[in-house]
């Protein structure tokens, strides 16, 4: 089970204003990389940490710009170092509707953009007026796309798309991906905002939030051969649930999951929220997921 770290919010204070939707990842030097949506400043921003706990001051890596027509704000991003250069897919939103931009750098903190127009918008029933929450993989020369889909306060399912260059989008025929389920009281309203894990001989981890009604989300996982189909859910869901009176009783958001082999860890960062702010918390599980942990 998934226990929440004793120095919960690890990350955020009234000074930075809420942080959301955080997206973490081991650098080769072995510290952390978490970029973040800054609220008080409707910008994209990145911070650094060698344990994971403690986190330097946040430096913005993308503004908004208004100009553009689509990108009033700017969040909900994920950035990957590929070779020499940094990539960043992230939400663009303005007048009620979200899209998907793209932005690289050469040293990950300060992003231009790729282009003037959003690589990824809506276009389907499904996905009403807002398509956010990118989370890439590059697999085989191959850019895998999972994403959220529906309304723009809170999305509601998961959808899948592949690019050959990171820009030209092809969306999967078969979306949405993964929607609720109303016989789990933790997805009865919606799901949206994952992060997709390649794991071994489960295929492919998703985590992800999951809503009992608008105002009240979870952390839960799923997982598939291939990253795709046939969705299992985990037994343990939900892996991180709101807990009263505490700086997370409303919500627990967006989660971003590393397993460390060594340790035999498994760490989420995840956003919670009581009443108006949102900070950064840690979960922790010792041990790693099983077959026998999915639910067909």
């Amino acid at each position: 089970m998934f226990r929440k770290h004793p120095d919960n919010p690890i990350f955020g204070d009234p000074g930075t204003g809420t942080l959301f939707d955080v997206f973490v990842v081991k650098r080769t030097d072995g510290a952390f990389r978490m970029d973040f949506s800054q609220r008080m400043n409707d910008s994209l921003a990145v911070a650094f940490s060698e344990d994971g706990v403690h986190w330097s001051a946040p430096q913005v890596t993308l503004s908004p710009n208004p100009a553009s027509g689509w990108e009033d704000l700017v969040n909900r991003n994920c950035v990957l170092q590929i070779g020499g250069t940094y990539k960043m897919w992230y939400t663009g939103q303005a007048h009620g509707k979200s899209c998907i931009g793209h932005a690289e750098s050469g040293d990950g903190m300060t992003f231009r953009r790729a282009g003037a127009s959003p690589v990824l918008f809506p276009e389907f029933p499904w996905e009403g007026e807002s398509v956010m929450n990118p989370c890439v993989l590059y697999e085989n020369g191959v850019y895998r796309m999972w994403y959220s889909a529906g309304e723009t306060y809170e999305p509601n399912v998961l959808c899948y798309a592949e690019s050959s260059d990171g820009m030209h989008w092809k969306k999967y025929g078969m979306n949405p991906i993964l929607e609720k389920n109303p016989r789990n009281e933790y997805e009865q309203n919606r799901i949206g905002g994952c992060q997709v894990i390649p794991h071994g001989e489960l295929g492919y981890l998703v985590f992800y939030i999951g809503y009992r009604d608008i105002h009240t989300a979870c952390i839960c996982a799923a997982h598939s051969t291939d990253g795709v189909t046939d969705f299992r859910r985990c037994r343990l869901n939900p892996l991180v649930a709101p807990a009263p009176g505490e700086w997370d009783a409303d919500s627990c958001y967006k989660p971003s999951a590393l397993y460390d082999r060594e340790k035999d860890l498994w760490r989420i960062w995840y956003n919670g929220r009581s009443g108006g702010m949102e900070y950064v918390g840690l979960a922790e599980m010792h041990g790693d997921f099983r077959q026998s942990d999915w639910i067909g």
